[in-house]
């Protein structure tokens, strides 16, 4: 057996571990349904909105050099956005005053304009570089 299948199915057989593991932990739960109904939720609006409208904005806004860094940035800001969602949305006070003593709102803009200033600076830097320089001979 070649090194690549034997780690294929190493990677396999600890895939199916790790699937094991889940299923006896959603069973372990109060509510296993209400645990499979939100775990079928987030696969729906992932494949469903998500996925799809990150290609699109890839596809519409900029070149096709440029895609793959504007696809990750989204991808970037999109998983910031979903971390911190919880602390932006939970209703009222909480029981802790230590428990969410930062501006969340505040820090998460100020995090997404430096995803938006690092993506548009890497995007220049890469159109630079693709640019052919004027006035030089190759003879």
């Amino acid at each position: 057996m070649r090194t690549a299948s034997a780690f294929r199915y190493g990677v396999g057989g600890l895939g199916l571990v790790l699937i094991g593991i889940g299923a006896w932990r959603v069973a372990d739960q109060p509510d296993p349904l209400g645990v499979l109904v939100w775990l079928a939720g987030a696969v729906v609006l992932h494949d469903g909105i998500i996925a799809p409208l990150v290609l699109a904005v890839g596809l519409l806004l900029v070149g096709r050099h440029d895609r793959r860094v504007l696809r990750g940035a989204l991808v970037v800001a999109g998983s910031l956005v979903l971390i911190t969602l919880p602390l932006l949305v939970r209703p009222g006070e909480p029981p802790n005053p230590s428990a969410l003593p930062l501006p969340y709102g505040r820090n998460l803009v100020i995090v997404l304009a430096a995803v938006a200033v690092v993506t548009g600076a890497v995007i220049l830097v890469r159109r630079r570089g693709r640019r052919p320089q004027r006035g030089t001979d190759d003879d």
